[in-house]
């Protein structure tokens, strides 16, 4: 398993996330502008509680989405980028 699986993401205090009935999809707020999110960065980035490991986060969709394949690499990629992002960082 990844160094990252032990790691606790939390979002940027620079980023707000959150749920824009116009635009009806959860996006990422941030003094420049607005990120929209699909379907799959929401349901993880919905799990970021500043608590849980990545591992955790990976192993609470997976419950959540049973018959969702390859979701731990997915996971992965997402942190990987969110963190070039600068959108999320570790505690």
């Amino acid at each position: 398993m990844s160094e990252l699986a032990t790691k606790v993401p939390k979002l940027n205090r620079l980023f707000k996330f959150q749920f824009e009935k116009a635009q009806d999809c959860y996006v990422l707020l941030f003094p420049e502008g607005m990120i929209k999110l699909n379907d799959s960065a929401s349901a993880i980035l919905l799990q970021v509680d500043g608590n849980k490991t990545v591992a955790g986060i990976i192993a609470a969709l997976e419950a959540d989405f049973p018959d969702a394949e390859g979701i731990e690499e997915d996971v992965f990629a997402f942190f990987e980028h969110a963190e070039q992002k600068r959108w999320i960082n570790y505690v």
